[in-house]
């Protein structure tokens, strides 16, 4: 790999990661010890306060980790643009929770997902959720979340893995501890605009130097630039990404309490629909800012023993002195972005649906924020012992890995929560079984394809993403026939939150979302 970033910095390096952590910390300062009284709701919601730029920026920022920089290189090193579909296909979703999933969340004025669920099926039905929802937010967000970003300073600093952790829970855990929300989605918008400044002059001088775009088509295999592989592809087949892709993304977008929480904090729903679009729209950088590095590198440093270092290998000998400091600025800045924003939302689920709900109903305010920090506090515990634990597991793309975990986590909350929204005769037994049973099958067949039977040793299992798409559809028929099988069913009376929830979506909205859905079907025809 060459020289380490660390052998390159200069005192102007130096003084720009100072410079960056000092804003950063004003930033924060000033957005959690605002003149307005603290609530349980201003904390957790930032007093729903937030404009369609801080809620897709808060999004994207949540949604961007340092595994998807590495990731993303590494694939576009590897395979080209293919895994670009991992975020322009995103937009579909997007749109669900925007029209769909947005207007029902607001209009029940919930702070979480399981409290939703729990107006619609009672209480058993926000407690499974809201411990689901958990250790979701734990092992999915803050545990994944926190080993890459780990081994992505390891690689830049040289410093054993469980230093590099603890600085950064730290430093992400300040935070979601001091000001919530309102401070994580401000220091979002910040690091969110460095981050898109200082990759692009990356693949700009990347392009420069393999010498502008006709090159780069000259000089990659024909195969890079198709978005859509043959279904015989062992890597990325077009029916797993069509399939198995859209559970995922349901559950990540429509149902995460991590991803909605900058929604539920919109000023209003048109703000929080306006912010969803703009992160459909911040998704189409993805292939000139991470996919294009790993492809630019492909050209410049064939040859690379491990693809995963294509972004580090890029910046360390293309940069020029002053810039390494705003690299590891902005690495630091994503990981912040994720493990804020996953914080947060656990602190939330556990101080709204645990707390507040079993442990102690009577909780004033004061009480509620207090738990809200101590959540934090043992969540960045937590998070850091499983980094230290996965660590120690060899031998799996970091890419796949996060993908193929969502995988089998995803199924059972894309099917309770797409059933809720679109079928009224939908029973508590039904979504109660799914949670429950259908989770512990759904993670069963997670455990053996990942480390009983693992798929690189036994050929019989399908592609992750395909069998995704077989455990939804198993777990949708289960439930479904339940609910018709369900005597003691009451269809559920949604007349209360469907006639608050009449707030009508407004034409900008609408001409937002079809300009965006015309840019996204002419880049698929492109490509």
């Amino acid at each position: 790999m060459g020289k380490s970033i660390i052998d390159k910095l200069t005192t102007l390096d130096y003084a720009i990661v100072i410079a960056y952590i000092i804003i950063l910390v004003i930033i924060g300062y000033r957005a959690s010890f605002s003149k307005k009284k603290k609530t349980g709701e201003g904390h957790f919601l930032a007093n729903k306060s937030l404009g369609w730029a801080s809620v897709g920026f808060n999004m994207w920022g949540t949604n961007v980790g340092p595994s998807m920089l590495l990731a993303f290189a590494s694939i576009g090193y590897s395979t080209g643009i293919v895994a670009v579909n991992f975020d322009w296909y995103a937009f579909v979703f997007l749109f669900l929770l925007a029209i769909v999933f947005a207007p029902k969340y607001l209009a029940a004025r919930v702070t979480t997902m399981p409290e939703f669920m729990g107006n619609r099926y009672g209480e058993s039905t926000q407690t499974i959720l809201a411990w689901y929802a958990l250790i979701k937010i734990l092992i999915s967000w803050l545990s994944l979340g926190l080993f890459a970003g780990g081994f992505l300073v390891r690689q830049i600093l040289g410093i054993p893995m469980w230093q590099s952790v603890t600085v950064l829970v730290l430093f992400a855990g300040l935070f979601a501890f001091a000001g919530g929300l309102k401070a994580i989605a401000r220091v979002n918008v910040f690091q969110m605009i460095l981050l898109i400044c200082v990759s692009l002059t990356l693949s700009i001088i990347g392009v420069m130097k393999v010498g502008g775009i006709s090159e780069i088509y000259q000089k990659t295999p024909r195969h890079f630039w198709n978005l859509i592989h043959p279904a015989n592809d062992a890597q990325y087949p077009w029916p797993a990404i069509l399939l198995g892709y859209p559970v995922s993304a349901i559950a990540f977008f429509c149902t995460d309490q991590a991803m909605v929480q900058s929604v539920l904090g919109a000023r209003n729903l048109e703000q929080g629909q306006l912010g969803i679009s703009f992160i459909g729209w911040l998704k189409i950088l993805s292939l000139p800012l991470f996919i294009l590095t790993g492809i630019l590198c492909y050209i410049l440093f064939p040859g690379l023993k491990d693809p995963t270092e294509a972004y580090m290998t890029m910046v360390t000998n293309l940069f020029p002195a002053g810039m390494n400091g705003l690299v590891i600025v902005v690495l630091i800045a994503v990981l912040v972005g994720t493990i804020g924003s996953s914080l947060n939302a656990l602190s939330t689920v556990f101080t709204t649906d645990v707390y507040a709900k079993k442990i102690n109903p009577g909780a004033s305010n004061a009480d509620i924020i207090r738990v809200g920090r101590t959540t934090v506090i043992a969540g960045c515990l937590f998070a850091i012992l499983m980094a230290l634990a996965i660590d120690n597991i060899k031998g799996l793309n970091l890419f796949d890995v996060f993908q193929s975990v969502l995988g089998f986590i995803a199924p059972p909350l894309a099917v309770v929560f797409l059933l809720t929204v679109f079928w009224k005769r939908t029973t508590k037994k039904a979504v109660n079984a799914i949670l429950s049973a259908g989770s512990a099958f759904s993670l069963g067949i997670g455990v053996l394809y990942l480390w009983v039977l693992p798929q690189n040793e036994y050929d019989f299992w399908p592609h992750y993403l395909l069998l995704s798409f077989y455990i939804f559809a198993f777990l949708s028929i289960v439930a479904i026939l339940i609910s018709l099988l369900d005597g003691s069913a009451v269809v559920a009376d949604t007349t209360h939150s469907d006639a608050a929830g009449e707030i009508k979506t407004t034409r900008s909205v609408w001409f937002s979302w079809i300009l965006l859905t015309v840019v996204m079907v002419t880049l698929y025809i492109i490509f």
